[in-house]
């Protein structure tokens, strides 16, 4: 068997990478730029965005502590079943709550899957001049409420996996700083 038949034939250690955010901190961007990288390196990767889970999947929740449990849940559990089937699943969802995010790290650990959790410590002032999708600028106009670190709690990580600076660095240099802990813990 030549050297790269047998590279083909070596499953690829599969993992979670949940980034964890105020809206507009970055985490979607930063997934994408790790994600391209990890393929470019022949790596099967997913991008379980937020937005498109909670059209496709969370259809019909709300943003109650409940359905914002249930839906960092499902989530996780798609998380879980790609990763321990060999995909490097990157998800860049806010989960609002510490004990929703501990919840899919248990998960994970009682099946034997690598979780890692990243925090895009972009600060609030910042994600608001980003404003992605207007978000704060609706919250600030009184349209909505509930908005995850405006008027709606963000429980930051207290000891993440890493802490990404969004603010101080590229999206190349922050997607950098995640590949380099990936390689780290032998899972890239």
């Amino acid at each position: 068997m030549s050297d790269q038949e047998m590279s083909m034939s070596v499953p690829d250690a599969g993992a979670t990478v949940w980034l964890t955010g105020l809206p507009s901190a970055g985490k979607t961007t930063i997934a994408h730029a790790l994600a391209e990288r990890l393929r470019g390196e022949g790596h099967r990767v997913e991008v379980l965005d937020g937005d498109e889970i909670r059209e496709f999947l969370s259809a019909g929740l709300g943003f109650t502590r409940e359905d914002r449990h249930t839906n960092v849940q499902r989530i996780g559990f798609v998380a879980e079943l790609l990763s321990s089937n060999g995909v490097k699943v990157l998800v860049p969802v806010i989960a609002p709550y510490a004990d929703s995010r501990e919840a899919v790290r248990k998960r994970h650990q009682a099946e034997g899957t690598a979780y890692l959790e990243v925090h895009v410590a972009t600060p609030v002032e910042v994600c608001s001049v980003r404003d992605v999708k207007g978000l704060y600028a609706k919250q600030a106009a009184g349209e909505i409420s509930g908005l995850t670190g405006v008027d709606d709690p963000y429980e930051a990580p207290e000891t993440p996996d890493l802490r990404i600076e969004s603010h101080t660095q590229t999206v190349q240099e922050s997607a950098a700083a995640l590949h380099s802990l990936l390689v780290e813990r032998g899972l890239a």
